[in-house]
């Protein structure tokens, strides 16, 4: 199965598109990720079979979990936090929009249940990660949703955002774990486009792609410049083994001391 998921580089159709699927016997990150495109005044509604996170993309939404109303809204994901609803199997949402909407979906196999969560921008900020190393080359926005410090430990998921500068890296230093992933990727652009590394692999990504992370391969990242370059990143934990903190590449960890030397131009 190919790392690469580009079917979809001229957008997605109104309603709902599965780009991978968590119970596909082929499916090696055991993750299901979906496009949900809404209509002004179309709903959508859903009881849970397994784990499940809606992240909220664009539009204005009447969000209703088992009952409770909350009206949510993004216009930017370059510049706006996420808001996102994180529910166990049994949970009915539903899901109205009030202008055309746009949300992916992350499901896993997962029978444990916890308390639905409903994570809005309020919440959270962005961490400026490698600011001040190497001159600012690897500096990018990373917006933690829900991780184990946060949701329950019933969970099965691990969701984020990263915003990569124009020209810039993210993700790195190159860093792995055996945990499977799965990034999405837009543009600020849609002729943006960029570099993913998975190990020895370089893979050209382009708006709507969709990569997949496994065999404990490193994956940096990088965006052509003029584009900024968001994906959204979601991790499965392991039975035996849940995500907490990535292991860098040890050759390159150097960079991410501030007060690193490394050639610069004379002027």
């Amino acid at each position: 199965m190919s790392p690469l998921v580009n079917k979809y580089r001229n957008g997605f159709q109104i309603g709902l598109t599965h780009i991978t699927r968590h119970n596909d016997p082929d499916e090696v990150t055991g993750i299901g990720l979906a496009v949900l495109r809404l209509e002004p005044g179309e709903t959508y509604t859903v009881t849970l079979e397994n784990e499940m996170a809606l992240l909220l993309m664009r539009g204005r939404v009447a969000v209703t979990v088992n009952g409770h109303e909350n009206v949510i809204t993004r216009t930017s994901l370059f510049d706006d936090q996420p808001t996102c609803i994180h529910a166990s199997k049994g949970n009915r949402i539903t899901l109205k929009a009030e202008i055309s909407a746009e949300f992916t979906l992350y499901q896993c196999n997962n029978e444990k249940l916890f308390s639905p969560e409903l994570y809005v921008p309020a919440g959270g900020k962005d961490e400026h990660r490698g600011k001040g190393q190497v001159g600012d080359t690897c500096l990018r926005f990373v917006r933690t949703i829900f991780d184990d410090t946060i949701s329950s430990k019933n969970a099965d998921l691990v969701l984020g955002e990263v915003i990569t500068m124009p020209g810039k890296w993210s993700s790195y230093p190159p860093h792995s774990h055996p945990q499977p992933e799965i990034y999405h990727y837009r543009f600020t652009d849609d002729r943006g486009w960029g570099h993913a590394e998975l190990g020895e692999d370089v893979l050209k990504v382009r708006p709507n792609d969709t990569v997949r992370i496994v065999d404990d391969k490193t994956h940096a990242q990088v965006s052509a410049p003029g584009y900024g370059m968001y994906y959204s990143w979601v991790i499965r934990h392991l039975p035996d083994d849940r995500y907490t903190i990535p292991e860098f590449e040890e050759q390159h960890k150097w960079i991410m001391d501030t007060d690193a030397t490394y050639w610069q131009p004379k002027e």
